[in-house]
């Protein structure tokens, strides 16, 4: 998979995870059903982590998701359900924190999250730090071309992400053990990319 074709993935990917899909909730839609929950915002964005990392982590809703949002790119249907999940999940939690998902800036956050903890390494390289307020001042200070360098960095690392996932299917040829690795992989990144979408989104 080339750099160009990454890029299209995402896209594609943010703008169904942000308008929605036939039989599912748009970003804003699976946002608004955990802000009418009680308690304070941190714990209903923790609420929501916690749900989506049940659904990573289990491999028949993966697959069945995977029949619903073909990706116009040939990738396997569990790396493209799950990226669908993490980016939904991503842009719903920017949502809660009062971004507009409809910002080409919040959108190069959303994709650097991706990158789970990887992102400060990405964010070293153009000498920006993640720290307090890092989403509103990176909305406010970056430019439109270090933005595009930022999304081929978060590109060229995902690109290694897929292959790495690759070699971990291979283990599915025994698909019990194989499907217990596949999920609990899953579960644990996207735990961890919703805490790093929490840290960036939720001041």
């Amino acid at each position: 998979m080339d750099l160009q074709v990454m890029q299209n993935v995402l896209d594609w990917g943010y703008d169904k995870a942000v308008n929605g899909v036939p039989g599912l909730d748009s970003a804003k839609e699976l946002a608004d059903d955990y802000l009418n929950e009680d308690g304070s915002l941190s714990e209903k964005v923790d609420s929501l982590i916690r749900w989506q990392n049940t659904k990573c982590a289990t491999s028949g809703f993966i697959t069945n998701l995977g029949g619903l949002i073909t990706l116009p790119v040939a990738i396997p249907a569990n790396v493209s359900s799950t990226l669908y999940v993490q980016l939904r999940m991503i842009a719903a939690i920017a949502y809660m924190g009062g971004y507009d998902l409809k910002d080409d800036k919040v959108r190069a956050l959303v994709y650097l999250c991706l990158c789970g903890n990887e992102a400060k390494e990405i964010t070293k390289d153009f000498a920006i730090q993640i720290g307090k307020n890092f989403a509103t001042q990176f909305i406010r200070s970056i430019s439109v071309k270090t933005i595009n360098q930022i999304n081929k960095a978060v590109g060229m690392r995902l690109i290694t992400k897929f292959g790495e996932k690759s070699l971990i299917s291979l283990g599915k040829s025994v698909p019990i053990v194989g499907g217990i690795i596949g999920g609990t992989i899953d579960g644990i990144a996207c735990n961890t990319i919703g805490n790093v979408a929490k840290r960036t989104f939720i001041r």
